[in-house]
């Protein structure tokens, strides 16, 4: 697992307004990976109208990321969740969205 990849990720229901289930999400977290049990991951929604939300930005499928449909990253939604929740690798997002993710992460955490 690398920053910038993209895995299905199985997230545990909460019953908030947090995403959850199975979807696609962007791992975060590279550093120390291989000592922690858990990994950072930004959730991905297909509703499009969540682009409207602060630290939230579209992906569109390509080749690169394999995804199905258009994709709206959740960065104010990020969350650390167990490894083994972690299931398949779709793709990887591009370099131009990736420095949108660290971008929007150091905003949202005030870095």
């Amino acid at each position: 697992m690398q920053a910038g990849d993209i895995y299905l990720v199985e997230i545990p229901p909460s019953g908030g307004h947090e995403q959850a289930g199975l979807r696609p999400a962007v791992i975060v977290q590279t550093i120390a990976s291989e000592k922690l049990p858990t990994v950072l991951i930004v959730p991905l929604t297909s509703k499009q109208k969540a682009a409207d939300f602060p630290f939230a930005f579209i992906i569109e499928p390509d080749r690169l990321n394999n995804l199905d449909t258009v994709s709206v990253a959740l960065i104010f939604q990020l969350r650390a969740i167990d490894k083994r929740r972690v299931k398949n690798k779709i793709g990887k997002i591009g370099l131009e969205k990736m420095e949108l993710l660290k971008q929007s992460l150091r905003e949202i955490m005030e870095l």
